[in-house]
């Protein structure tokens, strides 16, 4: 078993840089700080989870209280339906491993686990995305660009990222039909100064959503930022969140997080949110993460979401950074997308142009606009392509998604998997080859 303690020394300069950034985000808050242990395998993060705490199924809290020794009549924070927070001062055990390894020894695997840590689409640690933002010519267009038409009209999406910058409404995709949640809440600040200073992470949730706006222009987006330390939280509170927003009654729910989980099992407290989401018949997406391995990554891993990876520049291949799997239902477009971000600076904080050997960090220079790349970016693709459907057939969400589904395993590409590219509003895409679906250049067959 991995341990926590001091992690650094035990992984990659990369993951060290961003699992730091997490670490100290935690750190900060002085009114609820929260320590968050890490533990390492093989150069690089297994999990990282909150000290001190566990996520316990209802029905078997009783006999959690009695195996670890909590006083009796214990109850818990109330998380979701039929599952608590359950804190471990006072009991046998003041660390989460051991409490949990007695509880799956004891109980079997799944009564209890770790209040794990969730980021934006996570590498191997990672709390962002697969690169940081790279620099791009001002008043670029986006790429992939905007569809035309009413794609997405009627269609409510539910957007859990890290918020939506004061100037995205700048940007004409996403001047009408994107807002916030709590309009004081979910505004995802820059550090003052002129020009403003951009924090790493920040416009995570406004770039992802331009993807989504470009490929479903007139669909309605409700931002929410829920990833509130260093594009992280934990995943008591991030289920909190999305069991409140069942009652807004989103069509479809796109979870910009991913999560590595102690010995790969199931987050309890996500799976019971999604068993109230299927009595919705509303539709969930996540990001299969940036760490370029078959581990499975949840939300995405769960049966019933629609777990999305990343193909390459070309659009040809798997990208490098992108997770696979069997768990991975379909694969869009996300290396090098350019849209919608803030103005201002960025100082790069991770390897190798962050900090290094005495050297001061990279500043890049933004004015509205990005190229990024991650999972995090591919995932709006479809999430946009799913809606368009929705508002033009008339299906329901779980319909909508189950044809375009269909479609990317017809063009699946081989050694890769089922594929979706941005084409826009095209009623007969399967007529036409895939090179046709606004690739990078234009095909001779087009």
């Amino acid at each position: 078993m991995p341990v926590s303690g001091d992690w650094v020394e035990r992984v990659e300069p990369k993951v060290a840089d961003e699992t730091r950034l997490i670490v100290d985000s935690f750190a900060e808050p002085p009114d609820h700080p929260t320590v968050i242990e890490v533990f390492t395998v093989n150069g690089g993060i297994d999990f990282m989870c909150a000290a001190g705490q566990i996520l316990v199924r209802e029905d078997q809290l009783g006999r959690v209280v009695d195996i670890l020794g909590l006083p009796s009549g214990t109850e818990g924070e109330p998380v979701i339906e039929g599952v608590v927070l359950l804190q471990l001062a006072g009991g046998r055990f003041d660390a989460v491993v051991d409490a949990v390894e007695e509880l799956d020894g004891r109980l079997g695997p799944g009564i209890g686990t770790p209040d794990q840590v969730m980021t934006a689409a996570s590498g191997v640690g990672s709390g962002c995305s697969a690169t940081e933002p790279q620099e791009v010519y001002y008043e670029i267009e986006p790429f992939p660009s905007v569809c035309h038409g009413n794609g997405g009209a009627g269609v409510l999406i539910y957007m859990a990222d890290t918020g939506l910058l004061q100037d995205a409404a700048t940007h004409p995709w996403l001047a009408s039909g994107v807002q916030m949640q709590y309009p004081v809440d979910d505004l995802d600040p820059l550090d003052p100064g002129t020009p403003p200073v951009i924090p790493a992470c920040a416009g995570h949730g406004t770039f992802g959503a331009g993807v989504l706006r470009c490929m479903a222009p007139a669909a309605d987006i409700i931002m929410a930022r829920t990833l509130l330390y260093g594009g992280s939280e934990i995943e008591s509170n991030v289920v909190r969140r999305l069991g409140a927003a069942l009652a807004l009654g989103p069509d479809i729910f796109h979870l910009t997080m991913a999560c590595l989980s102690r010995n790969d099992q199931p987050l309890i407290g996500f799976e019971a949110w999604l068993r109230l989401l299927r009595r919705t018949g509303g539709i969930c997406l996540a990001p299969a993460g940036n760490s370029g391995f078959d581990r499975p990554e949840f939300p995405a891993a769960f049966p019933g979401v629609i777990g999305v990876g990343a193909l390459g520049g070309d659009w040809r291949g798997r990208a490098t950074f992108s997770n696979f799997g069997p768990w991975v239902d379909v694969y869009a477009p996300g290396r090098d997308i350019v849209n919608a971000f803030a103005t201002g600076t960025y100082d790069c904080y991770v390897y190798p142009y962050g900090p290094n050997n005495g050297q001061p960090a990279q500043t890049r220079n933004f004015y509205g606009m990005a190229k990024w790349s991650g999972t995090s970016f591919s995932t709006p693709i479809v999430t946009g392509l799913i809606a368009a459907r929705l508002s033009r057939t008339g299906e329901n969400p779980r319909q909508a998604a189950a044809a375009v589904l269909a479609e990317a395993r017809s063009r699946a590409i081989p050694g890769v998997g089922p594929v979706v590219l941005p084409c826009c509003n095209d009623h007969d895409a399967s007529a036409r080859p895939p090179e046709c679906c606004c690739r990078p250049h234009q095909h001779p067959a087009c």
